[in-house]
């Protein structure tokens, strides 16, 4: 049982905060605390100002003493400038190294590992979702620095000088918190179902642009528009709920401060005109006394208020938070092997499928039993959703079995010998990537001359007309050229990659019959150079180019 004032290890705040702000503690702390010595200066800054006001009303400051404390105000912004500034590049460095790690740890285990969650879910997190953990570590932290320590030296020294005074602030300072805390819950309940807002849409989005030429041709764009439409009309209700949270408590503390420091300035103005005679410690206020716990009244209030901002920040930084564990503890494909790069597997060419079922999160996906030679070819057909991507996937090695056996070159496919199996292979996938690299780099990383791979793949002329031939950089989706000339460029780099198998995925769909055709032929000009080809399709030209012929999931 967790005793009171203590927080269950197991909880996931308290895992979110072993995740999040533990492994930048050290900067956060640092941050801290140079906040806490420039909130420090503030007392010592309204002293001088008082003092100088004090004179000013008493006749005895004159000017050289008017310059002097100007002077020393000026100097001491200065310092409290220059401790907020590295106070905030703490903090910022710590931000900064908890998204880049976060973002790391996704994109790296997703690649290897991905999990059955969308891929417009996994961007939402990795490039929406996880920067909302920046205000957190920004504020929130120094935040609670800041407010355990500076109210109760300002409120000590408000004490020191009127008991009234102090008295104020002791009762309307815990309001603050109070409230904060009560509004907190209702602000973490509606930051998460807004997380859960922004990554269904992105999934629905992505959704909608992956088959937008069946929506054209089906005639459902105003049912795709309206799908879209009661989705964002969702997001933004979502976002206005948080919104109105954070303006509600606002405002309810910003009662409580306003309050606060009236009360103090009708306190002191009435006790300066003579009218309050009590509340002070024997002596009545002086001018100097009174100007100073005025400017003191509301530096007690900022650290509360400060806290309160941050508090909303706190609890998307949960929501967050509890996405990325969800992602941690989802089921995910094991990649077979280390993922390294390796010589490639020694042996005569041959692949051998038997009993063969793939292992993917959530189901098993039978696999084909199938045995081929080098040169031969085969096409995998069958409906959508059968498994033949799978098939192609789990023949490389980025899929386990979860029983039955795949045998390449004459040995069991495993985590021996997965890397340098896959040393051997050439894939073209059915959606092209292309980094940010000139075309020339991406089509040879070894450097060797691609024209006579372009020219067997039918490519030559899709380099010609690009601004700058062979060095331009494509960009991430191939801008400026067709998804037909982008997979003939990848049969082109299939071709360098010098594999003995070729695993297309879909090669000729959504293309033209010309365009399809030129595919196609491509890929037989591969083979008749002595390349294994294995081919995922829907296509019946293609299917009945390969030699062989297979039906998954039959």
């Amino acid at each position: 049982m967790t005793r009171p004032g203590t927080q269950d290890k197991n909880s996931p705040k308290q895992r979110a905060k072993d995740r999040i702000i533990a492994p930048v503690s050290r900067d956060l702390n640092r941050a801290g605390w140079l906040a806490v010595l420039a909130g420090m200066l503030w007392p010592v800054q309204a002293a001088v100002i008082a003092w100088t006001i004090s004179g000013w009303v008493a006749g005895t400051q004159d000017l050289g003493g008017t310059i002097l404390a100007a002077a020393l105000f000026a100097a001491l912004g200065g310092l409290r400038a220059i401790l907020d500034h590295r106070s905030g590049a703490f903090l910022f460095r710590a931000a900064d190294k908890t998204v880049a790690r976060e973002r790391a740890a996704i994109l790296r285990r997703e690649a290897r590992r991905p999990a059955g969650t969308g891929s417009a879910s996994i961007a939402a997190l990795t490039v929406q979702k996880v920067p909302v953990l920046q205000p957190w570590i920004t504020r929130y932290h120094v935040a609670m620095v800041r407010v355990s320590v500076l109210p109760v030296l300002f409120l000590l020294l408000s004490f020191s000088l009127s008991w009234v005074v102090g008295l104020t602030l002791l009762v309307a300072g815990p309001l603050i918190p109070v409230f904060m805390a009560l509004v907190g819950m209702a602000a973490e309940d509606a930051s998460r179902k807004q997380m859960v807002e922004i990554g269904a849409m992105n999934n629905m989005l992505l959704d909608q642009l992956s088959a937008m030429t069946d929506i054209r041709l089906l005639g459902a764009t105003d049912r795709a528009a309206k799908d879209f439409e009661t989705r964002a009309e969702g997001l933004r209700e979502r976002t206005m709920a948080v919104l109105r949270i954070a303006f509600l408590s606002s405002t309810v503390l910003e009662l409580f401060a306003a309050l606060g420091v009236a009360m103090v300035a009708v306190f002191v103005g009435f006790t300066l005109l003579g009218e309050v005679t009590f509340g002070s410690w024997g002596t009545p206020l002086t001018v100097g006394e009174g100007i100073f716990l005025l400017l003191i009244a509301p530096e007690f209030f900022q650290p509360l208020r400060d806290l309160a901002t941050a508090w909303h920040d706190r609890a998307a930084g949960y929501a967050v938070v509890e996405e990325l564990d969800a992602l941690d503890r989802a089921e995910r494909a094991e990649l077979v092997g280390h993922g390294e790069r390796a010589a490639p597997l020694d042996g005569v060419f041959h692949l051998r499928s038997t009993g063969a079922v793939a292992s993917l999160p959530g189901r098993q996906i039978r696999l084909p039993d199938l045995s081929l030679d080098a040169g031969e070819t085969l096409a995998l057909t069958g409906p959508s959703g059968a498994g033949k991507s799978t098939a192609l996937a789990a023949i490389a090695g980025l899929v386990p079995l979860a029983s039955g056996r795949i045998e390449v070159c004459g040995q069991p496919l495993g985590a021996d010998t997965a890397d340098a199996w896959r040393a051997r292979i050439a894939m073209i996938p059915q959606r092209v990537h292309f980094p940010d690299i000139a075309l020339c780099d991406w089509l040879s990383p070894q450097g060797a001359d691609p024209g006579p791979a372009l020219d067997m793949a039918e490519a030559t002329g899709i380099v010609a007309p690009l601004p700058d031939g062979l060095k331009t950089r494509l960009g991430e989706t191939g801008g400026g050229i067709s998804g037909g000339e982008a997979r003939r460029l990848m049969v082109a780099r299939a071709i360098l990659a010098g594999g003995d198998l070729i695993l297309a995925d879909e090669p000729t769909a959504d293309l033209d019959d010309v365009t399809a055709d030129r595919v196609i032929a491509a890929l037989l000009r591969l083979n008749a150079d002595g390349h294994t080809v294995i081919v995922a399709t829907h296509d019946p030209r293609l299917a009945k180019a390969m030699g062989r012929r297979v039906e998954v999931g039959a």
